[in-house]
């Protein structure tokens, strides 16, 4: 038997970045994966804005993007439909960094950290353990059982642990397929970006991989099938020419799979010591590039949490926030990548009028707000949570924004003091009076006077490690923000006060 702090189940993107925010705070983290090696097909293929950020604010952005060339690209879609991400202010376009990189990366950073990730490791058993979690893990030593505080399953839209849990998953099955490739491709129609349509409600969505590789999504009329189903070389041809005609011819096929348009949400993100993240959570439409995404983001606000109850400092309803905070962010991502889907016309329809709707949707998005309001919903730019108790201004419950900063006589940006997945109180008054406030939770907070570089910012900003601002300069009430996000003080700074 082995005993951990956290057991991630799932080895894609969001069970390797949960573990990887665990193990930079120090906690014990075991990772099991069913697959024996990771898929060859890379299913996601582009990192957001705010993903780009997330990885930003930990240090790893440059060196995730040093192996390869990984285009980078400010235009996404919507239904097809051209979306400016840098109409949302961030330092960072989105980048095509095939799903398989980013894992190799993630898991090369936790092996290199000391936390294990074993493959071919499938839960067949999960148990209440007084008040811990055990789990039986069937591999290549046989059955092993695992102990731990907290569990997070991150194993995918069929999630061996919501079921050994008996959890619903509501929402509706698939009712159309489409096919994701990896493919090399000539001919003039051969590196265009985004959704093309053929007549019949044949489809085409391309963009670049890496090298000469191009990802490409293909659908149109006919039943369902089987996401067992192989795909073939032919049936691929036959709908790249049904929309392109002569101009585009395919070379190679390196990898293909079929996907489907099912949208479900489990109704709890935390079950007593069980936490579900990315596809265990929420699956949908694979439209504007979300899904990878939205699952880094679950990890992220989960992680520091899970930290901060390992550690034992965490408020009683820090736990808590994870659902009350990233449920509804996947219920907004099930409900665009729908409407993407019926917009774009995903089963092949052909329906007469989609024509129409997508000509006035195309002169709403000229409009600038409302291209700004759009880049800001997929990219996930425009996530504010709820803060209770806080006073209302822009930035509380929002990202922090990543500033030109003067720290010890130093240029920093804002980013740079996340690198260690500590929360910060930044102090911009001369005299740094809200540095003293911030002294008792050293052990959690790092309080930093800075100098800015633009104006209209507020005396003090706190920011949790996940980087968003959970506090703004109230002298009066700073205590009751440390104490709410970051519990009781330390006892020598109580008694010393």
């Amino acid at each position: 038997m082995t005993e951990t702090d956290v057991i991630v189940v799932g080895a894609g993107p969001t069970g390797l970045t949960t573990a990887a925010e665990l193990t930079l705070a120090g906690v014990r983290t075991l990772v099991l994966d069913a697959l024996p090696e990771r898929n060859p097909l890379s299913r996601a293929a582009v990192i957001h804005s705010r993903t780009a950020e997330l990885f930003d604010q930990r240090g790893w952005l440059d060196s995730l993007l040093a192996p390869g060339d990984f285009p980078s690209t400010r235009i996404g879609h919507f239904a097809g439909l051209p979306i400016d991400y840098l109409a949302w202010p961030t330092r960072h376009p989105a980048y095509n960094v095939p799903q398989g990189r980013i894992e190799e990366f993630l898991e090369a950073r936790l092996t290199g950290s000391g936390t294990p990730v074993l493959r071919g490791h499938r839960v067949v058993e999960l148990a209440d353990d007084n008040g811990a979690i055990s789990v039986t893990s069937t591999g290549p030593d046989g059955h092993v059982r695992h102990r731990a505080r907290y569990l997070v399953a991150a194993d995918g839209g069929h999630s061996t642990i919501r079921t050994l849990l008996n959890l619903d998953f509501p929402g509706r099955p698939g009712t159309s397929t489409a096919v994701t490739a990896e493919a090399i491709l000539t001919g003039p129609a051969s590196t265009r970006q985004g959704t093309d349509y053929g007549p019949g409600g044949h489809w085409v969505i391309q963009f670049p991989l890496e090298d000469r590789v191009r990802r490409v999504v293909t659908g149109g009329p006919g039943p369902a099938r089987s996401r067992d189903d192989a795909v073939t070389a032919d049936e691929l041809r036959t709908t790249l020419r049904a929309v392109y005609g002569d101009a585009i011819e395919t070379v190679e096929i390196r990898r293909a799979a079929r996907i489907d348009d099912a949208a479900r949400q489990i109704t709890g993100y935390r079950a007593g010591s069980v936490f579900f993240a990315g596809d265990a959570a929420h699956i949908h439409p694979p439209l504007g590039g979300q899904g990878m995404n939205t699952g880094i983001g679950d990890a992220v606000n989960l992680g520091w949490k899970l930290s901060a109850a390992v550690h034992g400092w965490a408020p009683d309803t820090l736990l808590d926030t994870y659902h009350t905070e990233r449920h509804p962010v996947g219920a907004r991502v099930l409900a665009n990548t729908r409407a993407q889907a019926l917009l774009m016309d995903w089963a092949g329809t052909g329906h007469a009028d989609l024509p129409a709707v997508r000509d006035l949707l195309t002169d709403l998005l000229a409009v600038p707000e409302a291209m700004r309001w759009m880049a800001g919903m997929t990219t996930g730019l425009d996530i504010r949570y709820d803060i209770p108790c806080a006073a209302s201004d822009h930035l509380t419950g929002s990202r922090m924004p990543d500033l030109d900063l003067i720290v010890a006589d130093r240029p920093r940006r804002a980013y740079s003091l996340l690198h260690a997945g500590r929360a910060i109180l930044l102090d911009f008054t001369p005299d740094g009076r809200f540095l003293p406030a911030a002294r008792p939770w050293s052990d959690r907070v790092d309080a930093i006077p800075v100098v800015p570089q633009t104006i209209s910012i507020p005396p003090a900003i706190l920011v949790r490690p996940d980087g968003y601002v959970c506090w703004t300069g109230d002298p009066a009430t700073s205590d009751t923000a440390l104490r709410q996000w970051f519990g009781a003080p330390r006892m020598r700074w109580c008694a010393a006060r």
